[in-house]
């Protein structure tokens, strides 16, 4: 195998910009295209993509919470003067990354699954350490002198590099450009275990046992298991690693080096803080959030834009917070739902000629329960200025918003197949009625006594469904046997 020599010219003109700083954990001198001043700069801009993207949840009880234990995190580590922000994100997304210049996040949906305070300071400490060490910088530094550029949030690793439906089929994913899935981060295997070692250092330094981020990594571990075993009992193929586990890896090396360096701290700590976590917690939104509208079974309702949809027999919706997507069960074809911005345009003649720019085709009126539409089909250009078919229909709701109702395909086959079932499922789109509230409130997280043997009477009770079972088992950190100990809080989802 044969190095990559960048030509010298082209060497010389992309280091010519770069500066000499000294790395805070190591001591050592590097060459970077991002010292501490351009590190600050990209976090704040990225910071506000972040917001837009997923949302702050709205609790300030709770965000209050998990700034104190970060700021107490970040006092202890080896950039306690740069200005800290711990920010809780408002997605179901099992995830925490980080920005550069002191940008940390978590999301509720981790939240949910930690079992104690310092649970989630291994976490923090984590995510702290990667910015202490100068990672996002290294990685800009690598993409620069590889002749790619600096992106704009390369930072930290936590680049947009996936667009599509989050969590929705490949069908579903590729024809909904524009729409984020999230931010993937993109480490070294040696900066990884440099997070890991500085997280557990940053652990004891605030009297929690750094054996926390074992429980962390076994927790995950759990939930990643609990994917594939849903798959497979709905004869899916199990799906690949996703969110935290998938950005940070977890295999059985990692986890023996955890513990080595767990077991180098030989102090006394403090209180774990599980209950004081599990009060925190209490009442906190689980799974679809009222801003992002909520499934429940084929129905989907969004109550801030006035809207609801019912997917046909044997669909499945898939709802990621900027767009559903109504897909049938071969996952080949699917209706996708999203709000036209208002730049496309005032009126439904202007969305389509904006939006896809038809060179030919049919247009019809028609009313979707109570709201004007007008379905379309034609030849439009791709961003390749390849020629392709599409067809949608756009609806004027409520508020005079416009919505954009796509039909997606595989394959003209496919859409042939699904067209009866996606005019079925775009005659679902309703107004929001007050009858649909009660259906449409969101789930909330709320602790309570465990008492031994009733962990089965507790998901009969729960709104979780057929295999609620193992959701409360995979929340309680008892997902591989057993049960919580008598008397001990346990979360349950109301």
């Amino acid at each position: 195998m044969r190095d990559r020599v960048l030509p010298m010219a082209l060497a010389a003109a992309l280091l010519a910009g770069c500066a000499t700083v000294t790395n805070p954990v190591t001591g050592q001198r590097e060459i970077t295209v991002m010292d501490e001043r351009s590190e600050i700069a990209e976090g704040r801009k990225a910071h506000e993509e972040v917001l837009q993207d997923y949302g702050v949840y709205a609790s300030p009880r709770l965000q209050a919470y998990v700034n104190e234990l970060g700021q107490r995190l970040a006092k202890q580590s080896h950039r306690k003067n740069l200005e800290w922000h711990f920010t809780v994100l408002d997605s179901p997304e099992v995830n925490a990354f980080a920005l550069p210049g002191g940008y940390v996040y978590v999301t509720r949906g981790l939240m949910a699954y930690m079992e104690s305070e310092a649970d989630l300071a291994g976490v923090i400490g984590h995510e702290i350490g990667h910015v202490t060490a100068r990672h996002g910088a290294q990685r800009a530094t690598r993409q620069q002198t590889a002749g790619l550029g600096v992106l704009a949030a390369t930072v930290l690793g936590a680049v947009l590099e996936v667009k599509g439906v989050s969590g929705a089929t490949d069908i579903a994913s590729t024809l909904s450009q524009g729409v984020a899935a999230g931010y993937i981060a993109s480490y070294s295997r040696d900066q990884e275990t440099q997070a890991d070692k500085l997280g557990a250092e940053y652990l004891a330094r605030n009297n929690y046992d750094p054996k926390n981020m074992i429980d962390v990594i076994r927790v995950l571990k759990s939930q990643e298991q609990y994917a594939a075993d849903t798959a497979r009992a709905e004869g899916r193929k199990p799906p690949a690693g996703a969110g935290w586990l998938a950005s940070h890896p977890s295999n059985d090396k990692r986890l023996q080096d955890i513990a080595q360096f767990a077991a180098q701290y030989k102090g006394k700590y403090g209180d774990e803080g599980r209950v004081r976590y599990l009060q925190a917690i209490d009442g906190m939104t689980f799974g679809e959030s009222r801003e992002q509208g909520v499934t429940r079974g084929r129905n989907f309702f969004h109550e801030p834009l006035g809207i609801a949809l019912t997917a046909p027999e044997g669909w499945k919706v898939q709802n990621s917070g900027e767009a559903v997507a109504l897909v049938n069960a071969a996952g080949d074809a699917g209706l996708i739902v999203q709000v036209v911005p208002p730049k496309a345009g005032n009126s439904h003649d202007e969305i389509i000629r904006n939006v896809f720019k038809l060179e030919q085709g049919r247009t019809e009126r028609l009313a979707l329960g109570s709201f004007p539409a007008t379905h379309f089909a034609g030849i439009a250009r791709n961003r390749q200025g390849q020629a392709q078919a599409v067809e949608a229909t756009v609806a004027t709701g409520p508020a005079n918003r416009h919505f954009l109702l796509f039909y997606g395909a595989r394959d003209a086959q496919a859409l042939s197949r699904a067209r009866g079932q996606l005019r079925q499922a775009e005659a679902s789109f309703r107004a929001f009625t007050a009858a649909d509230r009660a259906a449409a409130r969101p789930w909330v997280l709320k602790t309570v006594p465990y008492q031994r043997g009733v962990l089965g009477q507790l998901a009969r009770q729960s709104p979780l469904g057929g295999n609620a079972e193992a959701q409360l088992r995979l929340l309680n950190g008892v997902y591989a046997g057993g049960e919580p100990p008598a008397g001990q809080p346990i979360k349950v989802v109301e």
